[in-house]
């Protein structure tokens, strides 16, 4: 059986977040130990945590290493076979645990899993981040069942099953230990945004499985730390996609992908501008230098076995805006 189960939130100037979320976590997750991993907070998060939540475990990391280096630093320190990595500005609810774990204990080659994850706020809609499993298309653009880039469907049962995905997402990611250090953790470079779909390429490209199960819902409010609006967040998301391209295609994709990319990604900086403005376009620009001054240690990080695409649809852009 599975005994050691760790459920691990980090958190950064989250007290606001651990105060609303964690009594239902430490509620419903008795067979597990919990851990808060304060990620270089300012706030009285720790204090908070002491006085109010004496079970709960804390890591104290020294600096704010991003969600990437954050969980790869506070991880270190945390003994267990099974890590759920949890956003804290998720709502889990009863029984959320053991559906996950009998997958787990129904195939060794599950790497990871993720639950169905719903809008807090909208609580018959799947969430951005996640929603009922994600993939990726043709052209590297991730999506999930439930959400195609910012449009999300209503939850009807059309998703109530268990199946392999492609990538989990790491607002409540559940990863083997074992596989998750096999991978040396998360990429830190990505800071926050899609190293949990580059950490599950990888897993995939070791022969490993990932895997959605509709038997446990959470319920996550997104935009807790950046905001879909921000950016920030458009500079990460396209830089760390591109570097993510580089590290995991193989090469008789790689090149015209990555060009084809670059020029999308610059009609999209228009698109952003106009929309969004100004600083949106600049994080475009940014993201692309971000992108190329990566890529050298990008390279070095190539693994050995890039077979994989694992495309699931065709021009998806072109299909959404067109």
């Amino acid at each position: 059986m599975l005994n050691k189960l760790a459920i691990v939130i980090l958190s950064w100037n989250g007290k606001n977040w651990l105060e609303k979320f964690l009594p239902k976590v430490i509620l419903y997750s008795q067979n597990a130990e919990v851990y808060v991993v304060d990620n270089g907070s300012t706030d009285n998060s720790v204090e908070f945590l002491n006085l109010n939540f004496p079970t709960v475990k804390i890591v104290q990391n020294k600096e704010n290493f991003g969600f990437a280096g954050g969980y790869n630093e506070g991880l270190k320190k945390i003994d267990a076979e099974i890590y759920c990595l949890l956003n804290s500005d998720v709502e889990v609810t009863e029984n959320w645990l053991q559906p996950v774990l009998n997958l787990f204990e129904k195939d060794k080659n599950i790497a990871a899993v993720q639950p169905k994850i719903l809008d807090y706020n909208k609580r018959n809609y799947f969430e951005f981040a996640g929603a009922a499993g994600g993939f990726i298309d043709n052209l590297g653009y991730p999506y999930c069942r439930g959400r195609v880039f910012e449009k999300t469907e209503e939850d009807k049962g059309q998703y109530d099953d268990e199946t392999e995905i492609f990538w989990a997402s790491g607002c409540c990611f559940f990863i083997r230990s074992k596989d998750f250090w096999e991978q040396k953790g998360f990429d830190e470079r990505f800071f926050a945004h899609q190293e949990e779909i580059d950490l599950c390429w990888r897993l995939i490209n070791s022969g490993k499985k990932i895997f959605y199960t509709a038997k446990s819902t959470v319920y996550h409010v997104g935009g807790g730390t950046l905001s879909k609006q921000s950016a920030e967040k458009t500079y990460l998301n396209i830089r760390n996609n591109l570097s993510m391209l580089l590290k995991n295609l193989p090469f008789r994709k790689l090149i015209w992908l990555i060009f084809f990319r670059l020029c999308l990604d610059a009609i999209a900086g228009i698109y952003f501008g106009l929309k969004n403005g100004f600083p949106h376009f600049w994080g475009v620009v940014r993201a692309h230098f971000g992108f190329y001054a990566q890529v050298p240690e990008t390279i070095k990080r190539r693994g050995n076995n890039q077979i994989h695409d694992y495309f699931q649809s065709k021009w998806l852009i072109f299909r959404h805006f067109l």
